[in-house]
């Protein structure tokens, strides 16, 4: 059996992991809003019309931040659309989708059901039919006390106290030609850069006189970055957008997802090495914001928001029919094989907790979601649900800078290790959580080197294993899922662990 050693060290960190890492997206596209998170007349809908059994589930997740409402359909969409008496609220057809969209939820019921849920919202402004004049009207819709038009238009509509959001994404994938109201970088750069200003002051935020302080409360700003790293624009597109916006804003998005293709000449190590690919590309723009920071001479911290990544393997073509509401789109099942890989692009993140401050996985229901529904019926958790709750319920604190001599294998990025893992530090808590992967075809077995933390105590061990790399879960039928394993003995502050062929384990220390 090959064996790998991993040392980690409480005093080498990567850094500070923001509990917003573990953020999700909910998107107006297939059924990810209604008989998603919203379904009137359910036999577990509130009185908002919100599925009670999705918000436990939501909860069991520990997800902290949401973004809403996308995503493409955020470029044709118009926020007044989504606001006021539900009989007044037009029907427009979306673009994005090809779908119907009645409005009947909107930035008043999102807001209703983030406090419900107890997440934090993120809401995005559309930068493709929509003005700066949209963007800074919504700011004010959402923060600003009462007294003018748009402001009392909220009060109105039921909301006396203003939602004082903080995160707002100014457009979403804008470098991508699919995208409604598409624009070069500089277009995009140049735009961006005028509505951040507007939004500001319509926050009431205004600039102190050397340019680097903001007043009270100021606002968390998104800009567009590459929607992946394979567009033809990438990374001029993030280079050219932040030389316009570096000081304005606070985040650099980012947009990845991976699939399994049998299509590949080595479809199964082409997946497993998704994680690596992911590092390499937080890497390139990690690189581009340095060169930026540089080359306008900043002091201020840019940070990363991966706020679109998941796996995403459904390309069949479009069964339902065009302009429906609601349709049944991009419902991936996943597999046991998509957890493992999902779980290694989660070690990634924490790995790269020291940029990478905001991540929201697409999506949180039915569209490429760890939550599945069934119209006016139940709902079970996806494979990758359990990889999530783990990480999120408990990796918190500090991620440890890791030192491994796993060995590699060749894919279709280049290189990618074995032993795929995160380990992570929470101090006050005195805790430390190892989340680790085997991508290896059999058993491996790991040496974990932890000594500056005495003699550490095994607390949980879980595995997630299965003969079958196509198993999925379903209504009623949750056959994959971690299960309890022994409680490995520390000794001297080191133990032996065995990994199966292609699993992903998870062990809490506590000392």
């Amino acid at each position: 059996m090959k064996k790998t050693k991993i040392f980690a060290d409480a005093n080498l960190t990567v850094g500070t992991i923001d509990p917003n890492l573990y953020g999700s997206f909910i998107e107006h596209l297939g059924r990810a809003v209604y008989e998603g998170i919203y379904e009137p007349g359910h036999k577990t809908a509130d009185e908002n019309g919100f599925r009670r059994d999705v918000l436990e589930l939501v909860k069991e997740l520990n997800v902290p931040i949401v973004r809403y409402p996308g995503g493409n359909f955020l470029s044709g969409y118009d926020w007044r659309d989504g606001v006021g008496p539900r009989e007044k609220r037009p029907t427009r057809l979306d673009l994005a989708w090809f779908s119907t969209e009645t409005n009947e939820f909107g930035t008043d019921e999102f807001m209703k059901w983030c406090r419900v849920a107890g997440v934090t919202p993120m809401m995005g402004v559309n930068m493709g039919t929509g003005t700066i004049k949209d963007a800074a009207q919504l700011v004010e819709y959402c923060n600003h006390e009462g007294g003018t038009d748009i402001s009392e238009m909220r009060r109105a509509n039921g909301a006396k106290e203003p939602y004082h959001v903080r995160y707002w994404c100014i457009g979403n994938e804008m470098d991508g030609p699919w995208q409604i109201g598409h624009l070069t970088a500089e277009e995009y750069g140049r735009k961006a850069l005028e509505a951040a200003k507007v939004m500001r002051w319509a926050n009431g935020e205004l600039k102190e006189e050397d340019g680097t302080n903001w007043a009270e409360r100021p606002l968390k700003l998104i800009v567009s970055g590459s929607s992946n790293h394979e567009i033809k624009t990438f990374p001029e597109w993030d280079r050219v957008v932040l030389e316009h916006t570096y000081e304005a804003v606070d985040y650099l998005s980012m947009h990845r997802y991976y699939m399994y293709d049998e299509d590949r000449d080595d479809p199964l190590m082409d997946f497993l090495g998704s994680a690596d690919d992911m590092h390499e590309y937080i890497g390139t723009l990690r690189a581009t914001i340095e060169y930026v920071r540089a080359k306008v001479r900043s002091k201020k911290k840019l940070y990363l928001s991966f706020d679109e990544w998941n796996i995403w393997t459904v390309t069949a073509p479009r069964h339902e029919p065009l302009w429906k509401q609601a349709p049944h789109l991009l419902e991936d099942v996943y597999t046991f094989r998509d957890a493992i890989v999902f779980a290694g692009l989660m070690n990634t993140l924490l790995n790269n907790c020291d940029i990478v401050k905001l991540g929201c996985l697409a999506q949180l229901v039915n569209v490429i979601a760890p939550i599945m529904t069934k119209k006016g019926g139940g709902v079970f958790r996806q494979t990758s649900f359990y990889p999530f709750r783990y990480l999120a319920n408990n990796a918190r604190g500090e991620t440890l800078r890791t030192f491994s001599d796993s060995d590699v294998f060749g894919n279709m990025f280049g290189k990618a290790r074995f032993i795929n893992e995160a380990v992570t530090h929470d101090r006050a808590n005195r805790r430390v959580c190892v989340s680790l992967c085997n991508y290896d075809e059999e058993a491996r077995e790991v040496e974990l080197e932890l000594r500056s933390f005495g003699e550490p105590e095994a607390v949980e061990y879980v595995e997630m294993t299965s003969l079958d790399l196509d198993a999925v879960n379903g209504f009623g039928a949750e056959k994959v899922k971690p299960h309890r394993k022994e409680l490995p003995e520390m000794e001297a502050g080191r133990t032996f662990l065995t990994l199966p062929a292609l699993s992903w384990s998870f062990l809490i220390l506590q000392y």
